[in-house]
């Protein structure tokens, strides 16, 4: 149910960071299964239970299996937008890992905050948890010590942090409103690759919106791109040339931007998914696998020279929603929003999937958020 609103550094004065709402955490309130740290990586399932966030850690044993490690609450709401059906947040990258500080970031929906975890092998010790300016965080991007929250109601939102001295603190001029009319909803916020730009993927008004970022903060304005009449780019993710792939919920295409020094966006590839609610994707090397919520299935592309080739459909579960490679780029996981569950999936050299099984995740229908170390 959607809820009510609850009510760079340029120049990092004292004066400033007083000004922050900035809460400690106590340790984690959690269940765990082993303390061991994983041999060949773990998977972060966010459940999003309006009783309760947590996210769910998960060993990843070296066919692609997963077992449930430990379950740590968040500290704060998962929510559930109006109208939504296996994907409650609506969004894409509301889990994010920053392998390099070893962190992991989760947005609180229901109560508008943002978790730090630090990360120790597939164990998690909440931190902090932020408020993030906003009403109803969906989606959260990291880049160096820097990180942004995309809050999705109330016209939209962007807020930015700084990681200063190892504390996550939210500066009040990096706050920008989106201004998106009526009812909907953005759907993620995501640093270029080389962070020089955070890009806005407007489900809701057919537009990307892309703001610079510099060493004096973020553009006051955003260079903003408009597909055409009912495009719903819904979710992106960046090739190896930094082009912006962007999964169009409506067209149920990925499509292939060069993305302009000035923030503009010019359109080189479109390529049909032949599904229905084509609205995630993730990149693995050369491939791109889209989650079609209303097919159950994941279509897989390869890029070559920038242009996209459809190399299949495999059956995920319906309600497929938000996806996550592994570090390594060996294996795909699916959350199935229907069920609650993730699956698992060997990516094979022909960019090919074989499903390797599939866990249920406490208290997680409807939950989006995923990622993978």
């Amino acid at each position: 149910m959607r809820k009510q609103p609850a009510a760079v550094l340029a120049g990092a004065s004292a004066a400033a960071l007083a000004s922050v709402a900035l809460f400690a955490a106590p340790a984690s309130a959690h269940t765990p299964h082993h303390t061991a740290p994983a041999a060949h990586g773990v998977v972060f399932v966010q459940n999003d239970d309006v009783k309760g966030n947590a996210v769910v850690t998960y060993d990843r044993a070296g066919d692609g299996s997963l077992t449930r490690a430990g379950t740590y609450a968040t500290g704060g709401l998962g929510g559930q937008e109006e109208g939504t059906g296996p994907d409650h947040l609506a969004s894409q990258g509301s889990l994010a890992y920053d392998k390099a500080h070893r962190r992991l970031y989760a947005v609180n929906a229901g109560s508008d905050t943002l978790t730090v975890f630090a990360v120790r092998g597939d164990r998690l010790v909440r931190e902090q948890t932020v408020s993030t300016g906003g009403s109803f965080p969906v989606s959260v991007t990291v880049h160096g010590g820097s990180v942004y929250v995309l809050n999705a109601l109330d016209g939209g939102s962007v807020q930015g942090y700084l990681n200063i001295g190892g504390r996550l603190v939210r500066v009040p001029s990096l706050h920008r409103d989106l201004g998106i009319k009526g009812d909907g909803t953005p759907g993620q916020v995501s640093f270029t690759p080389d962070g020089s730009k955070i890009v806005v993927a407007g489900k809701a008004n057919n537009t990307l919106a892309v703001f610079r970022v510099g060493l004096l903060g973020m553009s006051a304005r955003p260079t903003s791109t408009v597909l055409p009449s009912g495009g719903a780019p819904f979710a992106l993710t960046f090739d190896a040339e930094g082009r912006a792939v962007v999964a169009d919920a409506s067209a149920n295409s990925l499509d292939t931007f060069a993305v302009r020094r000035g923030g503009s966006l010019t359109k080189v590839d479109e390529a049909a998914t032949g599904q229905q609610a084509t609205c995630w994707v993730v990149r693995d090397g050369r491939f791109f696998y889209t989650g079609n919520a209303a097919s159950g299935t994941i279509s897989g592309f390869a890029q070559r020279h920038g242009r996209l080739t459809h190399i299949g459909d495999t059956p995920s579960g319906a309600g497929t929603v938000d996806l996550a490679v592994s570090s390594d780029g060996t294996f795909l996981y699916a959350q199935v929003g229907t069920t609650g569950s993730v699956t698992g999936f060997r990516v094979h050299a022909d960019g090919s999937l074989t499903d390797v099984g599939s866990v249920t995740v406490p208290n997680a229908v409807g939950g989006e958020g995923i990622a993978a170390s």
